[in-house]
């Protein structure tokens, strides 16, 4: 199943993209999806995210449904 991942803020500088596309196996949960990325990105692990699909948040071990995943860094309010 194909996965878009978009990426924001800090998180664009590490990849170097705003989104890319990914080939998961069904039934992959986000944690999954994640050690995936930090091999791929080793310095995001070093990196304080929350994870969203759908565009709601949600924790690591939830399964991904082939849809939209957005890693978004802490943002400034004001």
């Amino acid at each position: 199943m194909l996965i878009t991942i978009k990426y924001f803020g800090q998180l664009t500088e590490i990849t170097h993209t705003n989104e890319e596309t990914l080939d998961m196996l069904e039934g992959t949960l986000i944690y999954e999806l994640l050690e995936t990325l930090y091999r791929k990105y080793n310095t995001l692990k070093t990196k304080d995210f929350q994870v969203a699909q759908n565009q709601e948040l949600v924790d690591k071990n939830t399964k991904l449904t082939g849809q939209e995943i957005a890693l978004l860094p802490p943002f400034a309010g004001g």
